[in-house]
């Protein structure tokens, strides 16, 4: 999944600034709940054992809403009170920075997208954690989005048209997309007047809301989570393609992280929805619980990028 350039000078110029103005005005507008995420425990690492020193864990903006960090910073807190360690919050907007970061030990744990697992699983032994399951299922989409009122129906309606992606390796928001114009043998350069990234979902919803661009693809869960608390900007979207079922978004850690620790969060994980504070967490983040995960479910991403991969090569 590489970043596709489609921009001339003059028009991409318009087109940047309309999204630094769309970035800088905020996602959730005036509802989303103020918290400070950069909330971390002052600690004399030489003091610290290693069963005290603080899990590293990432959670991106560009796969929740900024509306829901609250309750992320919140489960966060509550796998440190159960773990008996501190938790440090380490704050990314790019996966490729995420899987990075979990390839050289910067970090132990991450919320991830399917296409960063599946890069990270294959490439340096990314393990899965476990995943989360919302509205009864443990699989997500990519909605490829228009404004409401645009007389867009179908995906051939967006040729010509400008196109906000999430992230370069989002599935979601990137991927899928470009695997639908691979089938058209197209990509997004031939295809699209011009294409961008937000590196948030919220951000494409928003884009698209305000006629910044023509359409966009994004995360069926946060378009859904945004469209029950706060759908100012989703009531004036409308859904024009629904993808196939993915395996959703799993929480990941990294290779080498020591075995007990990895049984440890994975039985907290297992067993948040177990208890009230925990069921009160969940609730906001709009999850049911989170189960055991299942490398094979990912296997339709992998079969996406292995064959833009070979249709690329060909050319």
């Amino acid at each position: 999944m590489g970043c596709f350039r489609g921009f001339t000078m003059s028009a991409a110029s318009l087109l940047v600034f309309g999204i630094v103005q769309l970035l800088s005005s905020g996602c959730t507008g005036e509802k989303a709940r103020a918290v400070n995420l950069e909330k971390r425990e002052t600690l004399k690492k030489e003091s610290l054992s290693p069963e005290k020193e603080p899990i590293r864990i990432a959670v991106g903006s560009m796969i929740t809403p900024r509306a829901g960090f609250t309750y992320y910073r919140e489960l966060l807190d509550y796998i440190g009170e159960k773990l008996g360690r501190p938790v440090a919050f380490v704050g990314k907007e790019k996966y490729a920075e995420v899987n990075e970061l979990l390839r050289t030990g910067g970090l132990d744990v991450a919320f991830v997208c399917s296409g960063p697992y599946v890069d990270g699983h294959d490439k340096f032994g990314m393990e899965l954690l476990a995943v989360p399951q919302a509205y009864g299922e443990t699989v997500y989409y990519s909605y490829i989005l228009v404004h409401k009122d645009s007389p867009v129906r179908h995906l051939e309606g967006l040729r010509g048209k400008t196109f906000a992606f999430t992230d370069p390796d989002s599935n979601s928001g990137k991927l899928s997309t470009t695997y639908l114009l691979a089938k058209m043998n197209e990509t997004p350069d031939s295809f699209f007047k011009h294409h961008s990234f937000t590196y948030a979902h919220d951000r494409s919803i928003k884009a698209v809301a305000t006629g910044v661009v023509d359409g966009a693809a994004v995360d069926s869960l946060v378009w859904n989570y945004l469209d029950r608390t706060d759908p100012e900007y989703t009531s004036k979207t409308r859904i024009i393609l629904k993808s196939e079922p993915f395996g959703i978004p799993p929480v990941v850690v990294r290779p080498g992280l020591d075995a007990r620790t990895i049984t440890s969060l994975r039985k907290i994980f297992l067993n948040v929805h177990n208890d009230e504070k925990g069921r009160k967490i969940l609730k906001g983040m709009m999850i049911d619980k989170f189960v055991a995960a299942d490398d094979a479910a990912y296997d339709s991403v992998r079969h996406m990028k292995t064959w833009i991969a070979e249709q690329t090569s060909k050319k």
